[in-house]
């Protein structure tokens, strides 16, 4: 298949675009430095390819508090960006299924993490303005199959995790937060900090779990949206004893600040949809892959040490 990644060099878009490439598939690979999204046209250049398939990554965030200092930007940038993305497939690639990344922050906290409450209730306020041009995103997909009939795949994930994790300068999602923290702590001396009281819940999935899953949806589902997630979450506190363990630190020396911010009190996606689709789905089970991606960041030591 002929294929379009945006987003494809972060850490979902380099792991989508190696196994797509192993199966043979020819790839348009997009990242900020050779196509910037936010600017009109910047699509037309790939506008006389015949796409089967467009995967639609691309977003401008971050983990962490980054949400509650960018929200004008958040709003503008992201706007303009699938705009671009949407108007440019509509316009010169009705053929091609467009599959696309929501996020669990557009769910209202106060319901069910189920698919048909994606657009229901208000997304929790330190998070809004990213949550609502995700559910944006999702109107325009909607919008575009009502009237013109195009095909797509709405998926909202997880935090993923796993090795090969981005080294940028970005914030990092909490789980690898947690383990350069902590493995600070055990190396360097330093005291371990984490937000919150620790009894914040979340969930998280195995990155190459996450592709597996991502692309067999890709070939059986159209024009609905599908939460893929591990199905069940776990305290703060419950993943910091486990990273504690594996690298050898006393998990009785973390303290806790809570005065941070934390985000979410709770974040489970309901996967009944996901099993009902893929009846033998199996995950990685969470401590041996929590474990293989504490020995991959042991490698990196840039990653905790600046």
């Amino acid at each position: 298949m002929n294929i379009l990644i945006t987003g494809a060099t972060g850490f979902l878009g380099k792991a989508l675009t190696n196994q797509l490439r192993q199966r043979g598939n020819v790839l348009t690979v997009l990242g900020s430095k050779n196509c910037d999204l936010t600017q009109e046209g910047s699509l037309n250049q790939f506008k006389d390819q015949h796409y089967d398939l467009i995967y639609h990554l691309a977003a401008w965030t971050q983990a962490g508090d980054f949400c509650l200092h960018h929200p004008g930007e958040q709003w503008v940038i992201n706007q303009k960006i699938n705009t671009h993305v949407l108007s440019w497939w509509h316009e010169h690639q009705k053929q091609a299924k467009l599959v696309c990344m929501g996020t669990s922050c557009s769910y209202d906290p106060n319901l069910p993490l189920k698919e048909e409450n994606y657009l229901a209730g208000r997304p929790i306020e330190s998070l809004f303005t990213y949550a609502m041009t995700k559910r944006m995103l999702y109107t325009g997909l909607l919008s575009l199959n009502k009237q013109f009939g195009l095909n797509y795949l709405h998926i909202v994930p997880s935090t993923l995790y796993g090795p090969d994790y981005h080294e940028d300068g970005r914030q990092m999602h909490f789980i690898f937060d947690l383990i350069r923290k902590i493995i600070r702590g055990k190396l360097l001396g330093e005291p371990v900090v984490l937000w919150g009281d620790g009894v914040q819940s979340r969930e998280i999935v195995y990155l190459s779990d996450f592709v597996e899953i991502l692309l067999t949806l890709a070939e059986r589902s159209k024009n609905e949206t599908i939460n893929i997630g591990a199905g069940e979450e776990f305290t703060i506190r419950y993943f910091a004893d486990l990273i504690c363990r594996h690298v050898g630190y006393d998990s009785k020396k973390i303290q806790f600040d809570k005065t941070k911010y934390i985000g979410a009190k709770s974040k489970c996606l309901d996967t009944t949809k996901l099993k009902r689709l893929i009846p033998n789905l199996q995950l990685i089970p969470m401590e041996k892959g929590l474990s293989k991606t504490i020995d991959w960041f042991l490698t990196r030591k840039e990653l905790f040490v600046s």
